[in-house]
């Protein structure tokens, strides 16, 4: 079908364009700009997870002082694995993989108050071998395809009741999260869903109420969950209570200026338990300076907004809406994460996607960008024609 040109570049790329492999058409068809991004920012990660490790490691009594730079680069191999494999799924393949994810973590975060372990107030993760595993991770971009595929059923008018099923799906997966109880990830998943929600052409008015329900179940979680309670306060007022992580984090930040200390220079992550996880980008400010989180801001946007354009003209309405909710999903935790470690919000307790220290964190990020990659992928047909675009208009 293809064949190569003498003036062809083929040979300074790994596949030639006539080559018929999977590999070699997933190579020539996945994006393979949003591929480079995504590799320098697991690279990222891994060059933190090694700045912070010591620190955590002595905190931690733990011998090895790479213990965790050592883990994170398992589980940074293991992400690259998911995130291939899962971007060579076709559409029928997507959809199948989204729906055995689903129910496999909503199965495990039913189990989760009887078999689960417990930290900071919640219980999010099942303890075995050494390893925690946090059902919820992998259950956002699950859900956020099956959104997607429901709400495309239901505007085909062939009586699948596409919008109630959707409804239905975001119920179960929210119940649960609050059940642990964690209101960031359930922040995320429902800015997620609204987005696919708004995208899949439903009237502004419904968008506008269910906006209203949700800030209105936002507010409500103040008075539900004393620990987001005392965490509003804190923000709000900052004088009344320990808001140690937070300021260390503003101090480490300062402290690296706009080049920071350099490699390993830096100090304020002796003082702070979560600087590997929830603050990793504050460790890379202030070892690596202004500059640093300039970069990692940088590559998230690019990752997002190049991500919803790739969406936007896609024809198929199901692989818009699903392609463009998850790009959401990546680009909002990363913003949530470094609204917090530059105190412009609450703690959250979310991670920065291939960046913090964390399996199910590093691992769920692949599966999103996997799925989020499979989609816009360039199949025949799967694209707008470029002249078209004026005329179809953003979304179809």
């Amino acid at each position: 079908m293809t064949t190569t040109t003498p003036n062809s570049h083929s040979h300074a790329h790994a596949f030639p364009r006539s080559d018929r492999s999977p590999l070699g058409v997933w190579w020539w068809t996945v994006d393979r700009w949003m591929l480079g991004v995504v590799a320098i920012l697991i690279g990222i990660g891994v060059v933190i997870s090694f700045a912070a490790s010591p620190a955590a490691a002595m905190r931690m009594n733990i011998g090895d002082p790479f213990h965790f730079a050592v883990r994170q680069c398992v589980f940074a191999a293991g992400a690259i694995v998911i995130l291939i494999s899962v971007s060579m799924l076709d559409v029928k393949g997507i959809r199948r993989a989204a729906f055995f994810i689903w129910i496999a973590a909503i199965a495990v975060m039913i189990a989760l108050p009887f078999i689960g372990h417990n930290a900071k107030g919640a219980t999010r993760w099942i303890e075995f071998g050494g390893f925690t595993f946090q059902p919820s991770e992998y259950m956002k971009p699950a859900l956020v395809i099956l959104v997607a595929w429901m709400f495309a059923e239901g505007q085909k008018g062939q009586g699948v009741p596409g919008v109630s099923i959707a409804f239905c799906l975001f119920a179960v997966s929210v119940g649960l999260l609050l059940i642990q109880p964690d209101v960031g990830q359930t922040v995320l998943i429902t800015v997620a869903f609204g987005a696919a929600f708004w995208m899949a052409g439903v009237p502004i008015s419904w968008v506008m109420g269910l906006g209203a329900v949700a800030v209105a179940g936002l507010s409500s979680t103040y008075f539900l969950f004393p620990h987001v309670q005392s965490r509003v306060d804190r923000f709000f007022s900052p004088e009344k209570a320990d808001t140690h992580q937070v300021d260390a984090a503003a101090v480490a930040q300062a402290a690296g200026g706009l080049f920071g200390r350099g490699p390993g220079e830096g100090v304020m992550k002796r003082k702070v338990p979560d600087l590997h996880t929830d603050f990793a980008a504050s460790v890379g400010a202030e070892e690596f300076g202004l500059v640093f989180l300039l970069l990692v801001i940088s590559l998230f946007a690019f990752v997002v907004v190049r991500g919803l354009m790739r969406a936007m003209k896609l024809n198929d309405p199901f692989e818009q809406v699903a392609a463009a909710a998850l790009f959401v999903l990546v680009g909002q935790q990363a913003i949530i994460n470094l609204a917090v470690n530059l105190n412009m919000m609450p703690t959250k307790g979310m991670t920065l996607p291939f960046i913090s220290y964390g399996g199910s964190s590093m691992l769920a990020s692949g599966l999103t960008m996997g799925l989020a990659l499979a989609l816009t992928r360039r199949r025949p047909g799967a694209y707008v024609p470029t002249e078209g675009l004026a005329k179809a208009g953003a979304y179809n």
